[in-house]
């Protein structure tokens, strides 16, 4: 059972005091220093009436910290004592224990800018139900980050974009499923999928969907959630007026630990969502080839990085 330490003013708080209208949640594990940055980025948001942060794991300094921030800040309330239970049913938690009728789900090492919460909520008006509303997303550099804007994620378009062949042979070009090349709309849009570093979807199309998959531990339970929401006669947008900044790769976690749930991930959504004996028969024969490529990714970063380590000096005469 998780232990929830919520603000000590909260607990003497008045019972007729408005309720949050718009929760924001954030999974906290082993992020490193980005996340004191993130956090300070949401209490500088005032349109978050909730803050709620589920500690999967936390070196014991930060464990630390976020314990007297949720005393101090009266929007935060920590939700701690699990241990790493997954991404997914961390953030069913988080969505279980919020009473704002509007959420955020936001990454522990993503920083939102000023104006993206309300930019994501207004996305939403009039749309079909369930409705769920990503961000654009940038990197440090000023870069669109991959993942924000996805076409339909199939075994096949995702070998070959995890192979990059879709991105470097012409003929393949027509599977590759990221647009962040193209040029950004300027209005919201819809999009089969969009990235789960930060996106909006009120709390009733949430539960109406039962939440994310748990049986996803670590990524992929995104991809899922849009791919439902769809299913459901719902809409799934992009809209590129909500903008944040993504650090990506910030945990302390292995990176072939990351990117084997990954892969994992994937052949659970392809095999789930197979609804012939064709489809699940191409996603178990694929299965091998999606594991292997999400694999090679962080061994071949690795051995590109040991390679440049490894050339001598040059000195400039």
């Amino acid at each position: 059972m998780y232990v929830s330490i919520d603000p000590a003013h909260a607990l003497a708080a008045a019972p007729d005091l408005r309720a949050p209208r718009l929760s924001l949640i954030m999974v906290v594990y082993m992020t490193g220093p980005a996340l004191i940055e993130s956090v300070r980025h949401v209490l500088a948001e005032p349109a978050v009436d909730e803050f709620i942060i589920v500690d999967n794991g936390s070196t014991p300094v930060d464990a630390a910290w976020l314990r007297e921030l949720s005393r101090r800040e009266p929007r935060v309330r920590l939700l701690r004592g699990l241990g790493n239970i997954g991404f997914a049913r961390a953030a069913n938690l988080g969505a279980a224990a919020a009473k704002g009728e509007d959420l955020v789900f936001l990454n522990p090492d993503a920083f939102l800018t000023p104006g993206a919460v309300a930019a994501l909520v207004d996305a939403a008006r009039d749309r079909p139900s369930p409705c769920v509303v990503g961000a654009r997303v940038f990197n440090l550099d000023g870069t669109e980050q991959r993942g924000a804007r996805r076409g339909e994620i199939t075994p096949v378009t995702t070998l070959l974009s995890l192979s990059k062949l879709s991105a470097t042979l012409p003929p393949l070009r027509r599977f590759e499923i990221h647009r962040e090349d193209e040029p950004p709309p300027s209005y919201p849009v819809d999009t089969p999928t969009i990235s789960g570093a930060c996106f909006y979807m009120t709390a009733r199309d949430f539960h109406l969907l039962g939440g994310f998959d748990e049986g996803f531990f670590l990524h992929v339970e995104d991809i899922d959630l849009c791919w439902r929401a769809r299913k459901h006669g719902g809409s799934v947008l992009f809209q590129p007026n909500a903008r944040i900044v993504h650090v990506g790769s910030t945990s302390r976690e292995n990176p072939l630990v990351i990117e084997w749930h990954k892969g994992k991930g994937l052949v659970r959504y392809f095999l789930k969502r197979a609804d012939s004996k064709r489809r699940k028969a191409l996603a178990l024969l694929l299965a091998p080839l999606i594991l292997t490529a999400a694999i090679a990714r962080p061994l071949l970063r690795q051995a590109l990085k040991g390679r440049m380590s490894a050339r001598p000096a040059t000195i400039a005469g």
